[in-house]
C-alpha cells in the first residue's frame, strides 16, 4: 500500500511539473510581449483545455489575467460555467479576483508556482479558499517551480527599473 501511495505520489508530481512548464511557457510569451510574465494552464482529465498569459495591457482590462482567460476559454469549450474535474496550473499565487473564480468554477484543484506577498489570495496576504460559509472546496498545492516563475517575475521587473 504504501508502495502504491509513493507511486501516486511521484505521477501526481511529475503531472504537476509537466503542466506548469506549460504555464510557465504561457507566462515567457506573455512576458515578451510586454505583460507580466503569468500563465496558466487549465487541465482536465490530462487534457489541456486552455493555456493563457496575462493580456491586460493587450487588452486593456483589469480582469485580463492569465486564469480568469483559461477560464473563460474552458467554459466556451466545455459549454458551461463549471469546469469540474479539473485542475488550475499558475505560475503565481491567485489574486483575490482569481482565486474567487476558481471558486466560482468548482475547480477541484489549484496548483501554483511562487506566493505573492502583495496580492497572493490563497495563503499569502487571506486564503479566500478556507473561508468558512463557502460551498465548494478546492485542494491547493503551491511552490510547483516555484524558482522559475520567481525568476521570470525578477527578470521582468528588473529590466525595468
Amino acid at each position: 500500500m504504501n508502495d502504491e501511495k509513493a507511486t501516486n505520489e511521484a505521477d501526481i508530481k511529475g503531472a504537476d511539473e509537466r503542466f506548469m512548464r506549460m504555464a510557465l511557457d504561457a507566462a515567457r510569451q506573455a512576458g515578451e510581449r510586454g505583460e507580466v510574465p503569468i500563465g496558466a494552464a487549465l487541465v482536465r482529465r490530462g487534457e489541456v483545455l486552455a493555456l493563457r498569459g496575462n493580456e491586460r495591457e493587450f487588452r486593456n482590462d483589469p480582469t485580463a489575467h492569465a486564469e480568469i482567460l483559461a477560464l473563460r476559454d474552458a467554459s466556451t469549450l466545455l459549454g458551461g460555467w463549471r469546469v469540474l474535474d479539473a485542475t488550475l496550473y499558475v505560475t503565481v499565487e491567485p489574486c483575490p479576483m482569481c482565486a474567487g473564480a476558481v471558486l466560482l468554477a468548482r475547480l477541484d484543484r489549484l496548483v501554483f508556482g511562487t506566493p505573492d506577498a502583495k496580492g497572493g489570495a490563497v495563503g499569502s496576504l487571506v486564503n479566500l479558499l478556507e473561508l468558512p460559509g463557502f460551498n465548494h472546496r478546492t485542494e491547493v498545492a503551491s511552490g510547483v517551480l516555484a524558482e522559475e516563475s520567481r525568476a521570470l517575475l525578477r527578470e521582468f521587473f528588473g529590466e525595468r527599473r
